[in-house]
């Protein structure tokens, strides 16, 4: 069960929905203020790799923890903080 972020264009709130079925994606309105004018946002995903090597392509934006055994990835888009 995929759960979905939106952003409301009229009043800039965001929100996530919990989609049980494709038919729960159909009529999504912000639950703020009732308008349909949405827009989903990339929500941030956290990577944790258990060896790294030479041959593998580097992401657009990592942020190494202190440690040294965590990254996060930026990608363009609106993100939920």
């Amino acid at each position: 069960m995929p759960i979905y972020e939106f952003i409301c264009q009229e009043c800039r709130n965001i929100f996530e929905l919990l989609a049980l079925s494709s038919g729960d994606l159909i009529e999504i309105k912000c639950p703020n203020c009732n308008s349909e004018n949405l827009e989903r946002v990339m929500s941030k995903v956290n990577v944790v790799s258990g060896s790294s090597s030479k041959n593998s392509p580097n992401p657009i934006v990592n942020r190494s923890c202190a440690s040294g055994s965590c990254s996060t990835l930026t990608l363009p888009g609106y993100t939920k903080d």
